[in-house]
């Protein structure tokens, strides 16, 4: 991989992460569109990171809220009850699913679950389950009514992610949308939600980078940094979005997307 490639990845990382149009997904469309090699599972992962680190970087206040609320209700049980405890108990619980499935299924994510015609036909598949969430979902809940059921349905929508092309959060987006959260509310705790598993897949993946078969360490640091400054950007982008707007926007995307890449696998055109 050159500096080019790795220039534009790194920004396809950080504008995809966020956005409920699967990151996996792109960064192995964009190369094949390119003609360039497939990065690899471990390169993407890696690059998360990056994106990780504007989450940490964005809602540093929560998260230190969060944690320090947490640590403090493991010695004072009052506190158990308050909501910022109560969102690092069901944090931890929804990253169990994706921590789980990442660790059995570890071989077919890296081969056979990146074929194009996996990414297509996911991306298809939950664009019109997103569609479906917002067209029958009261979306009449904000975070503060969270519960333990929703933390483990959104975490078992997270492992779903593990697929190119379903989404991170495009699945926990739509989970929480089903479970009757407002847009901005179900966003948010996706961003929340992902910092624990993609922070231990990133940092797992760290030891395939430099292996002769996959993207040098030179070129993920570059693209990494790329995510992290795009990805902050992106962040406040789609709170903003979803505060006015719907998800009928990414879900033509998706759709237009995954008909294009299944035409042109199936034509040879992409490989």
């Amino acid at each position: 991989m050159d500096a080019l490639q790795a220039i534009v990845l790194g920004i396809v990382q950080g504008l995809t992460e966020f956005l409920p149009i699967s990151s996996t997904a792109h960064l192995r469309i964009v190369p094949a569109f390119m003609g360039w090699e497939d990065p690899g599972a471990a390169f993407t992962a890696v690059t998360q990171l990056g994106t990780m680190a504007a989450v940490l970087l964005y809602f540093r206040a929560d998260l230190w809220r969060i944690a320090r609320t947490w640590a403090g209700s493991l010695r004072r049980p009052e506190l158990r009850a308050e909501l910022d405890a109560r969102m690092g108990w069901y944090i931890l619980l929804g990253t169990i699913p994706i921590g789980i499935c990442g660790l059995v299924f570890a071989d077919q994510i890296e081969s056979g679950a990146r074929s194009l015609y996996v990414i297509g036909t996911t991306l298809i598949a939950l664009g019109f389950l997103l569609l479906a969430a917002e067209r029958v979902a009261p979306r009449d809940r904000g975070l503060e009514t969270i519960t333990r059921r929703d933390g483990i349905v959104i975490g078992i929508a997270q492992a779903c992610a593990l697929v190119p092309g379903v989404s991170r959060s495009g699945a926990t987006i739509t989970a929480g949308l089903f479970l009757g959260f407002d847009r901005a509310s179900a966003a948010r705790y996706s961003f929340l939600l992902s910092v624990p598993a993609v922070v231990l897949s990133g940092a797992f993946e760290l030891r395939k980078i430099g292996e002769e078969d996959g993207a040098g360490f030179g070129a993920t640091i570059i693209a990494t940094l790329l995510a992290f400054v795009v990805g902050y950007a992106s962040i406040a982008f789609l709170l903003r979005w979803l505060a006015r707007h719907s998800t009928a926007v990414f879900v033509a995307y998706r759709v237009a997307l995954g008909a294009l890449v299944l035409v042109l696998a199936g034509t040879g055109v992409i490989d």
